[in-house]
């Protein structure tokens, strides 16, 4: 099964299992692309937020328009922030952000229990890296990489190239089967 991918503008078309690394500046605006890439041709699709809060999400998705009842939103930080907590249908969440095992569970759970095409976007592996630590985080992402290739879903995985040095991005790269990269100014280069 092949997806549209809508990015910067224009559209292509990837195989099902395909995952993509988002690299972009600490102060890049990724919402755009993140909203783009969920809300065409999918049926569902898992946000995992190590980054916002599962308000702050729905906000997000309310902003650009994106169809929230197709999404699941896994927020590992409202636990830890001590934020109240409304677990549903459609969000979940993890003790602590640095539970690297409970996303990866999750996100698996959401690859089994739902049909069609399914997307995963992942903000951010640099704060899952953060709370986590360097091997948990590239574990994890290793994980859920797996996991959806093997699903034949699509996968989104932000991380920001300020915080991790040269050797760190390529090894993320050599983990995915194409790169966004944004620029400060806004540019956008795909590799697929």
């Amino acid at each position: 099964m092949d997806y549209t991918l809508t990015v910067g503008g224009s559209d292509r078309r990837v195989p099902g299992g395909t995952n993509l690394l988002l690299i972009h500046p600490s102060t890049g605006e990724t919402d755009r692309i993140d909203t783009d890439f969920l809300r065409t041709d999918t049926d569902r699709f898992l946000v995992v937020s190590t980054r916002t809060t599962a308000r702050e999400v729905r906000q997000k998705l309310d902003y650009y328009d994106v169809d929230e009842e197709r999404a699941v939103i896994l927020d590992t930080l409202s636990v830890e922030r001590g934020y109240s907590r409304r677990p549903s249908e459609s969000v979940h969440y993890v003790a602590a952000p640095d539970d690297a095992d409970a996303i990866v569970e999750q996100v698996e759970r959401f690859l089994v229990e739902h049909d069609g095409k399914l997307r995963v976007s992942f903000d951010s592996i640099t704060e899952l890296a953060y709370y986590a630590g360097d091997e948990a985080a590239r574990d994890a992402v290793e994980r859920m990489v797996e996991l959806v290739a093997d699903a034949g879903a699509i996968g989104l995985f932000h991380l920001s190239e300020e915080v991790h040095d040269p050797e760190e991005i390529d090894d993320y790269r050599s983990l995915f089967d194409g790169t966004i990269e944004l620029d400060e100014d806004g540019t956008i280069d795909v590799g697929i």
